[in-house]
């Protein structure tokens, strides 16, 4: 199932693990199921007691007093012995919650998806459109608030320059991309694999923060994702995005649920910054940074524009935020700018919420998902959780 090699919780939880109220999802083998668990002092402690999904703990009334006072929880094991498989597998943190995403989001990454859109998945011609359009929207987009009236400005300026675009249209508009990037239970975690269509020859990671919200849309925590892309595919056309973020192990979130308490909220979560390490077995490493500060768009009015009177998830959902780095490091050659190769190890990762690390495969190596809600219903039951 998973592609772990020797992670360490040390390694992957917050730096400040010791005061932090985490919540991560295992596949246990004495439960003989998944289960919503506690990380406490590096200990897995069962929450199934509480409640049989991380969904419906999510739910609960004075959630964070529940936990801080919880007492007599089954001991699993520890974070160690889940990372090494002898207890189990450390599984995505979330189980039906709808997943969702918002694209666009940052100014720098609005460019590269104009040149993504005008380079029609031709690499080369992305970097000769790069140099041509960085002099005007790099400068005139950075800082700019979606959907103010400066922003209405700059797009009827660009309009004019014949340089407008469907994203920047969401990027600098009223209205957001918010997409469906994966279905329910169908995450993997960290230390498993992701995948990567090998009909791609083009693609990246993509560094998230993920919101994570209650059915009524109240934010009750967060985490970290890779919402893997393949350029190639969506430079294609904007309507393959399904066929470019939606396949087989390609979405990534872990490794815990930080929930928001009175050391970490969503104010503090505006100015976490996002590291991204990408090492290939060719021995190519690539690093970057993205600033939750430079968002053009705040959590709150994104996780708004996605639930509303028009639109309702009684499960709860998750938010990827969108990402501003856009890699470009040539990997095969000059002008080729950055994709995976297989093997490669991603890390992403910020202080506050740890680090999620996977593996780069191709989808149709990385292991089937087979466990649904269907499946999950029926083990439940058989452990007469339900």
């Amino acid at each position: 199932m998973h592609s772990n090699k020797s992670l360490r919780a040390s390694a992957i939880l917050p730096e400040d693990a010791a005061d932090a109220l985490l919540i991560g999802r295992v596949w246990s083998h004495s439960a003989e199921g998944p289960c919503p668990v506690l990380i406490r002092g590096e200990r897995v402690l069962d929450l199934s007691s509480v409640s049989p999904t991380v969904s419906a703990l999510l739910e609960l009334g004075n959630l964070v007093q529940t936990l801080k006072a919880a007492r007599d929880l089954p001991d699993l094991g520890s974070v160690d012995d889940f990372l090494s498989e002898q207890a189990g597998v450390l599984l995505a943190p979330i189980d039906l919650q709808a997943i969702k995403a918002a694209g666009v989001t940052f100014a720098d990454s609005m460019l590269e998806r104009v040149i993504e859109e005008q380079a029609r998945g031709d690499a080369k011609r992305a970097l000769e459109i790069r140099e041509r359009l960085a002099p005007v929207l790099g400068d005139s987009l950075r800082g700019l608030v979606a959907g103010s009236e400066q922003a209405a400005s700059v797009k009827a300026l660009l309009q004019d320059m014949n340089l407008w675009s469907q994203y920047l249209e969401v990027g600098i508009g009223p209205d957001a991309e918010i997409f469906t990037k994966s279905q329910p239970m169908s995450a993997v975690g960290c230390g498993a694999l992701v995948g990567i269509h090998p009909m791609s020859e083009w693609n990246n990671p993509e560094p998230e923060i993920v919101l994570v919200l209650q059915a009524s849309g109240d934010i009750v925590g967060a985490t970290l994702g890779n919402d893997v892309n393949l350029r190639d595919v969506e430079g294609r056309s904007a309507l393959l995005l399904g066929k470019a973020k939606d396949n087989n192990a390609s979405c990534a979130i872990g490794p815990v649920i930080r929930l928001f308490d009175g050391q970490f909220t969503l104010e503090t979560l505006g100015r976490v910054r996002v590291g991204l390490v990408v090492e290939g077995q060719d021995g190519f490493r690539m690093t970057g940074e993205s600033a939750m500060e430079a968002i053009s768009r705040k959590p709150a009015d994104l996780a708004g524009q996605l639930r509303n009177r028009n639109h309702q998830y009684p499960d709860g959902a998750v938010l990827f935020l969108g990402t501003m780095f856009a890699p470009v490091k040539d990997r095969r050659g000059a002008g080729q700018g950055f994709t995976h190769e297989i093997g490669d190890r991603v890390e992403i990762s910020t202080p506050s919420l740890g680090r999620l690390v996977n593996w780069v495969d191709r989808s149709d190596a990385c292991p089937e998902w087979t466990f649904g809600v269907g499946a999950l219903m029926k083990n439940l039951a058989k452990r007469g959780l339900l």
